[in-house]
C-alpha cells in the first residue's frame, strides 16, 4: 500500500542504481548499453586482427629467412638486416605500443556508457529472482542450467515455459547464483547452484573464457563450507580435498581437511548421516505453502467451469455510457466477489498507458507501520498517473465509474497507478485495504480501500497469475481485462478472503493498472446491508 502521489508528466526522473531488475522496463533499457559494448569491442577486434595481422607479416618474413638453406650471413644484406631485426626491429616489436592502444580505446568506450551499467546489487536481485521462480515454481535446477523449464522431479510433465531460443547458463553464471545465496547464509539455494557450477567447470577445467570470475576452484570452496554448514561434513571434507589437488599450497583449506578429519573422527556416525536440506523460513509469509501451489497452476481453474453460479454476461448498469458498448463480465468468486472484465481497454490506450508511465517509474513500495518502504517481496516499479494527464485517463476513469458504479473524483479515489514488474517480479500476500488505522491510506481524508479494479495492460509467456489465497483460487494474466473485487464487507469491515498476490512472472514483462476506490463518497452507491455483519 503507497502513499497518494501526484504526478505531472514535466521530464522523465532518474532511476535509482541498482534497481534495474525490479522493472523489465529497465532491463530492456540497458540492451542499448550492451549494443554500444558490442560495437566498442567489434571495433577493438578489428584493430586486434590488423595488428596481429601485420605480426604475422613480420613472422612469416623472418621465418622464411630461417628455412633458407643455412639461414646464410654470408650475403651482407642478410647480415645487416639480422643486425638490425635484433638491434631494432625486435625492440620494436616488444615495445609496440598498439596492443596497449587498442586495449585503451576500448576502456574508453566502457567508461563512456558505465553510469548507465547495472550495479552489483542489480546482479544480486536478478539471481534472487531465478533462486524465487525456483521456489515457487518447484523448477529443477539442472533443468534452469540447461534452459529448460521444468519442475523438480517431474520429467514426465510438461514444461512451465517453452523459449523461442533455449539459453543455457556457463559455469560462472551458475557460480556467481550460488555464491548470493552463500552470502546471505541460505546454503538451501547456494548447495544446488553450486553443484552445477563444479559440474561444469570440471568439464571445462583448463581452458579459460575472459569473462569468467569464478574458477573451479573457487566453486569447490564455497559448494565445501555449504555442505559444512549444513551438516555434511563428510562431503565437506571430499570436495576439500578435492580443492587441494589443483591448490596444494593452500593454506586455509589445508586446515579445513584437518578440521573435518577431526570432527568426522570425533562423530563417526555423522559420516553416514543424511541431511535433507530445508528452504529458508520466510517470516513475513505464512501462507507459502497455499501460495505457492496456486501460482503453480498458472491460473488454471477448470473446476470452476463447471459451477453454474459462476457466468458470463452484458452488463450496462443502467449507465448511458455502457448502453452501446456493454461490458462483457465473467463471475469468477461470489466469496470473495470477484469479476473479470474482458476487453475492457484496446490495445492502443494500453500502450499509451504504457508510454505515459514509463519515464516515471520508480520502485514499488509498500507500508510499514505509518511508514512506506521498498521490499524484496514486492518486486516492481511504479508511477502514478492523474486523471488529467491524457484523454486516454479521462475516457478510462469514466469507464470505471461506470462499470462499478462508484464515485472515482478525488479525493474518493486514487490516482491510476500503473506497474511494470521485474525479472521474476512479484507481490506476495498482501491486503490492498489498510490492517491498522495508523496506515499512510487514511491520509487521504476519504476512509479506506473499499474496492479495486486492476487492469491488465499486456500479456506474459509464464506466470503471473493473481492468486487469492485464503479464497483459493488464482487469475491468469488476461490482456486488456480488468479484474474488480470488494475489499471491504458493506459494514465497513476488510473481507479476510481478499488476501491476494501477483504471482512471479515466470516469463514475459507484465504491466498493470491498478485504481483503488476509497469509501467515502460510495454512501449511497454501496450503501451498508441490512445485517450488521454484512
Amino acid at each position: 500500500m503507497v502513499v497518494l502521489v501526484v504526478v505531472l508528466v514535466l521530464g522523465a526522473l532518474p532511476g535509482a542504481r541498482g534497481e534495474t531488475y525490479t522493472a523489465l522496463q529497465s532491463v530492456r533499457g540497458v540492451l542499448g548499453t550492451e549494443r554500444a559494448l558490442l560495437a566498442g569491442l567489434a571495433a577493438y577486434l578489428q584493430r586486434e586482427s590488423q595488428r596481429l595481422q601485420d605480426l604475422r607479416r613480420f613472422y612469416n618474413k623472418v621465418q622464411a629467412l630461417h628455412q633458407e638453406a643455412g639461414a646464410s650471413v654470408v650475403n651482407p644484406l642478410l647480415a645487416y638486416a639480422l643486425i638490425k631485426r635484433l638491434q631494432s626491429d625486435w625492440l620494436n616489436v616488444v615495445n609496440s605500443m598498439e596492443a596497449s592502444e587498442n586495449m585503451q580505446e576500448l576502456k574508453k568506450d566502457y567508461r563512456q556508457v558505465e553510469k548507465d551499467l547495472p550495479v552489483f546489487e542489480d546482479l544480486e536481485g536478478a539471481a534472487r529472482a531465478l533462486m524465487r521462480l525456483q521456489d515457487v515454481y518447484a523448477l529443477s535446477v539442472k533443468g534452469l542450467v540447461k534452459g529448460v523449464f521444468r519442475r523438480d522431479g517431474a520429467s514426465g510433465l510438461a514444461d512451465l515455459y517453452h523459449p523461442r531460443q533455449r539459453f543455457s547458463l556457463s559455469a560462472d553464471d551458475c557460480f556467481h547464483i550460488g555464491k548470493v545465496a552463500y552470502d546471505m547464509g541460505d546454503y538451501y539455494h547456494s548447495i544446488a547452484w553450486l553443484e552445477e557450477a563444479v559440474s561444469l567447470f570440471r568439464v571445462s577445467y583448463g581452458s579459460w573464457h575472459t569473462e569468467d570470475e569464478g574458477s573451479l576452484e573457487d566453486a569447490l570452496d564455497h559448494l565445501a563450507f555449504s555442505y559444512f554448514m549444513a551438516g555434511n561434513v563428510s562431503y565437506a571434507l571430499s570436495l576439500s580435498r578435492e580443492f587441494l589437488l589443483y591448490d596444494p599450497s593452500n593454506k586455509r583449506v589445508a586446515r579445513n581437511v584437518l578440521k573435518y578429519e577431526k570432527l568426522l573422527v570425533e562423530n563417526p556416525s555423522g559420516a553416514e548421516a543424511e541431511v535433507v536440506l530445508q528452504r529458508p523460513n520466510v517470516t513475513h509469509l505464512q501462507t507459502r505453502d497455499t501460495y505457492e501451489e496456486l501460482c503453480q497452476t498458472l491460473g488454471s481453474q477448470p473446476s470452476q467451469h463447471r459451477n453454474p453460479s459462476l457466468y458470463c454476461s452484458y452488463e450496462t448498469n443502467d449507465n448511458p455510457y455502457l448502453i452501446f458498448q456493454p461490458a462483457k463480465r465473467e463471475i469468477v468468486q461470489l466469496l470473495p466477489y470477484v469479476a473479470l472484465y474482458h476487453g475492457f481497454i484496446s490495445d492502443d490506450e494500453a500502450e499509451k498507458i504504457k508510454d505515459l508511465a514509463a519515464p516515471w517509474l520508480q520502485r514499488s513500495v509498500v507500508a510499514s507501520g505509518e511508514k512506506q518502504q521498498k521490499a524484496e517481496y514486492r518486486i516492481s516499479k511504479s508511477a502514478w498517473l492523474k486523471g488529467t494527464v491524457d484523454p486516454v485517463i479521462v475516457s478510462l476513469d469514466r469507464r470505471i465509474a461506470a462499470v462499478t458504479g462508484l464515485d472515482i473524483r478525488p479525493p474518493y479515489a486514487e490516482y491510476l497507478q500503473v506497474v511494470n514488474y521485474g525479472i521474476g517480479g512479484q507481490y506476495e500476500p498482501h491486503f490492498d485495504h489498510a490492517t491498522s488505522r495508523k496506515s499512510p491510506l487514511y491520509r487521504m481524508k476519504s476512509g479506506n480501500r473499499i474496492a479495486t479494479i486492476m487492469i491488465y495492460l499486456s500479456s506474459v509467456e509464464a506466470g503471473g497469475a493473481t492468486s487469492f489465497i485464503y479464497a483459493n483460487f488464482s487469475v491468469p494474466v488476461i490482456k486488456n481485462a480488468a479484474l474488480f473485487w470488494w475489499n471491504l464487507h458493506r459494514n465497513g469491515d476488510g473481507n479476510g478472503d481478499t488476501l491476494h498476490a501477483g504471482c512471479p512472472v515466470l516469463a514475459g514483462d507484465k504491466w498493470v493498472a491498478n485504481k483503488w476506490i476509497h469509501e467515502h463518497g460510495q454512501e449511497f452507491r454501496r450503501p451498508c446491508g441490512t445485517h450488521p455483519e454484512d
